[in-house]
């Protein structure tokens, strides 16, 4: 073996970059949404082969984000807005256990530009997704 094979490398690991932390009182007095996806079926996206569908539901996201809450209530629930959805509308049976009794209707965002929806429901500032709908009708008769 030649001596340079017999070297021996040093690996250098650069420090852990230093975050800012969050202010939570900053976000929560920006009343913006916050998106949600821990309790998200896949009910009907997962017969989805449309990679546009997904394009099109995030950048609806980013734009609901940039809204705020205080626009989304503004608008009309074909455009930007919610539309109450009663539960008993709702097709899929099975819902979290954080959808308590008490709970009469969630909440539909259009996914896209067209009638496809996303359902779940606001909490504050985080908008907890539980269905997004990727054929008509999947998630509730419209």
């Amino acid at each position: 073996m030649s001596n340079r094979n017999k070297q021996k490398h040093t690996i250098h690991i650069a420090e852990p970059l230093k975050l800012n932390t969050i202010d939570r009182e900053k976000i929560n007095a920006d009343n913006y949404p916050i998106f949600c996806f821990k309790y998200l079926s896949d009910v009907s996206i997962k017969k989805c082969t449309d990679s546009k569908f997904f394009y099109d539901f995030l950048m609806r996201l980013q734009k609901l984000s940039e809204l705020g809450w205080n626009e989304i209530r503004k608008s009309h629930k074909h455009a930007y807005g919610l539309e109450p959805i009663p539960l008993y509308k709702i097709k899929p049976q099975v819902l979290p256990d954080s959808i308590t009794p008490d709970v009469k209707y969630l909440h539909a965002f259009r996914a896209s530009g067209n009638n496809l929806s996303f359902v779940g429901i606001q909490r504050q500032n985080i908008f907890r997704i539980l269905f997004i709908e990727a054929n008509f009708g999947d998630i509730y008769e419209h």
